[in-house]
């Protein structure tokens, strides 16, 4: 990701004075694994994935192929029409996690799900995408190329996928002990 400045920090024997320390000592993991931060990552991924179907329209619309557009592909418009329909579905789910979460539920399950979808969907939208682009998509010249780059962040950042897997495996009760 371009816009991240991400590198790795070590702190070898560090010394924190008592008054410095936020919350309780040994508690920083699960202080920073905050439901919301996996919520707003997730809701952070919608309008990128329906820029990027939405100027795949256009393009495909406009590149033609064999006498006629690429949009007109029964197998592209079809593909389109089933990403934009896994977006609205993560969106559904999105919005019923948030407002259990309002209401002051226990969303852990349902927030790791929504993660783990919205990672997930963001690879297959972009990979989709730039497929239908062809060579143009590798271009720093188009967005789906960035969204390519940057979207897959979503299935590492703010917890793994696997990660969520095993929270979600943990609620079910399927997690071995």
């Amino acid at each position: 990701m371009h816009c991240s400045d991400t590198t790795q920090i070590h702190f070898d024997d560090v010394r924190v004075p008592a008054d410095h320390i936020i919350g309780d000592e040994g508690m920083g993991f699960i202080y920073q694994m905050l439901q919301e931060e996996r919520l707003a990552g997730v809701a952070l991924t919608l309008r990128p994935m329906e820029k990027c179907i939405h100027e795949t329209i256009e393009y495909t619309r406009q590149r033609r192929a064999f006498g006629r557009s690429i949009l007109d592909n029964q197998v592209v418009h079809f593909r389109l029409a089933e990403l934009l329909t896994e977006i609205e579905a993560l969106r559904a789910l999105l919005y019923r996690t948030v407002d259990l979460y309002k209401e002051g539920n226990d969303t852990t399950q349902l927030a790791s799900m929504c993660k783990l979808k919205a990672g997930r969907l963001c690879r297959e939208v972009t990979d989709s995408c730039l497929q239908y682009w062809g060579g143009m998509g590798f271009t720093d010249e188009v967005h789906v190329s960035r969204f390519y780059r940057d979207c897959r962040v979503m299935s590492i950042g703010a917890g793994a996928d696997e990660v969520m897997l095993s929270i979600i495996s943990k609620y079910m009760g399927t997690l071995p002990a």
